[in-house]
């Protein structure tokens, strides 16, 4: 385990124009961030814009036997920061990114393994983010999560998710 306030050496970032290896990014996620092993995330793939996971529920369970919503949280926020960091290094940008705002919306017990999916919010979200980037050295975009178990939507999130300006 590595020391408080002592940030986890980044991934190197993809060849230029090159796709990160999902399953590569996992492991190195899981090692930056411990809790990630505990999630039950069994698989990440990415759609176009649209990046998801496949989960399972053991791991996530609370005392009534469905998804803990703690836990079910938690994963629609890393999965944000997981789409806005693949995004960026897509492009060659190792920037940090964090969760400026998040909210969920809990619509049926989650009773079975499950997957959650992130996209943005608006289709021009990456654009202007794109811009201002390139404006502001910084940004932010607005996406959203859903968790469906089998064809039921469980849990519908979202969150403003912030790329701040290159480390001095």
């Amino acid at each position: 385990m590595r020391d408080i306030g002592v940030p986890h050496p980044r991934l190197p970032l993809p060849p230029q124009d090159g796709e990160d290896d999902l399953g590569e990014f996992l492991a190195w996620l899981g090692e930056a961030i411990p809790l990630v092993r505990q999630l039950g995330i069994r698989e990440m793939r990415r759609e176009g814009d649209r990046l998801g996971w496949e989960l399972a529920l053991t791991p996530n369970l609370n005392d009534k036997g469905t998804g803990f919503g703690g836990s079910l949280a938690a994963q629609t926020t890393l999965l944000g920061w997981c789409w806005t960091t693949l995004w960026l290094r897509r492009r060659g940008l190792a920037r940090d990114v964090v969760v400026a705002e998040a909210t969920q919306r809990f619509l049926a017990p989650v009773t079975g393994d499950y997957r959650l999916e992130c996209l943005p919010e608006a289709e021009e979200g990456p654009e202007r983010l794109a811009a201002r980037l390139d404006e502001k050295g910084r940004g932010r975009i607005a996406l959203v999560q859903r968790l469906w178990c089998g064809e039921t939507l469980c849990l519908e999130a979202r969150g403003d998710y912030a790329v701040l300006a290159e480390r001095a």
